[in-house]
């Protein structure tokens, strides 16, 4: 499976899209912002002949979710995500205007997602790992055959998602990254909701939040 990355927003939010040689992709966390963050996006489905048939939320923070509307007005995708998200996605009107970003309003769900169960995208599975802690229900999405994980805000390279925010919880947070992601092979690709990719076994060794 392939993957390719932009970085979208005043956040500065990964959003990724992955596909297989079915040329299905999935876009996940959708956080163009602009529209050059949008036409980038666009630009490079179409010169790759992709064709999107799944639109992901790991969870419903804003900086995840800012595309979700554009992404169904170009491609009729409503987004899917863990149905403990939903209060998060229904509160970002309150709080946008706050701070300073102009959000249109996302579809609601019609599919949510399980706590643990595969997603089909072409040829290819996703595994749902479901990693609560920065957010009620986040979940991470795992190519087994491929070896990376669609980390959203769990787990950076050198630190852990925030805790601060609603539904957030240290602990529950700490024990899902031990328990749903430190049992993967140290090898596996963490693909973050910001900044760089890291990798399982660095963050074992490194992370300063897990080796305290």
């Amino acid at each position: 499976m392939n993957l390719k990355a932009f970085v979208n927003n005043p956040y500065q939010e990964n959003t990724y899209i992955v596909y297989d040689e079915t040329g299905d992709c999935a876009i996940i966390d959708p956080g163009m912002y602009n529209a050059d963050e949008q036409n980038a996006v666009v630009k490079y489905i179409k010169d790759n002949n992709l064709k999107p048939v799944l639109l992901l939320n790991t969870h419903c923070h804003i900086d995840h979710v800012l595309g979700n509307k554009f992404i169904f007005d170009q491609y009729g995708l409503k987004p899917q995500c863990h149905k403990g998200e939903l209060p998060l996605l229904h509160s970002i009107p309150s709080y946008a205007p706050m701070q300073g970003i102009n959000y249109e309003i996302s579809p609601e769900p019609e599919v949510f997602l399980p706590e643990f169960g595969t997603i089909k995208l072409g040829n290819s599975t996703l595994e749902i790992l479901f990693a609560p802690g920065h957010s009620p229900a986040h979940l991470c999405f795992y190519s087994k055959a491929d070896g990376f994980l669609i980390g959203g805000d769990v787990l950076f390279k050198g630190s852990i998602g925030r805790t601060d925010l609603p539904g957030g919880n240290f602990d529950i947070l700490i024990s899902s990254i031990k328990n749903q992601l430190f049992v993967l092979p140290d090898e596996v690709k963490v693909y973050p909701g910001h900044g760089p990719f890291t990798t399982i076994g660095f963050e074992k060794l490194y992370n300063p939040f897990l080796n305290s």
